[in-house]
């Protein structure tokens, strides 16, 4: 299924991101009562930065996340972005977990992400239609090589 690409002023894009992180030391706590306030904090991040959450789930140790992320913003500057500000924000809303974990380390270091490709149907039909569109554009440049006094090509 082939699906729209959204745009930017210069860019035509479709970039989408599974990743999956997970709490320090693996704990087990967002199934518990902290799982609506994460799900609202990383909506409201992914706002915040125009990222589109396709998929999400909350495991009890970690979460998964499929995402559509403009090219302007690079993997590693957004989920720096997202695990820095969600532990901060999760920190400001439950006052009790700092004594769970120190030093406002909420995430465990690292993530893993995977890009999410097109199939070859969509990768050709791109093709075909940007080869079309190069030829039309080369149609109405022809007459840019006349010499508008004497009437003829260069």
């Amino acid at each position: 299924m082939a699906e729209k690409a959204n745009s930017l002023s210069h860019t035509k894009w479709l970039c989408k991101y599974h990743i999956v992180f997970s709490p320090k030391y693996r704990r087990k706590i967002i199934y518990n009562q902290y799982r609506k306030s994460l799900q609202e904090i990383i909506r409201q991040l992914c706002a915040y930065k125009g990222v589109k959450i396709i998929e999400g789930y909350m495991m009890p140790d970690h979460v998964y996340l499929l995402l559509s992320i403009p090219p302007k913003y690079s993997i590693s500057q957004f989920m720096g972005y997202l695990k820095g500000k969600s532990a901060l924000m999760m920190f400001d809303r439950h006052a009790n977990l700092k004594y769970k974990f120190g030093n406002r380390h909420f995430w465990a270091d690292g993530y893993y992400v995977s890009t999410v490709g097109l199939n070859d149907v969509t990768v050709r039909k791109y093709i075909q239609e940007q080869e079309k569109h190069d030829i039309a554009l080369d149609r109405l440049s022809v007459k840019e090589y006349e010499d508008p006094f004497r009437g003829v090509a260069k």
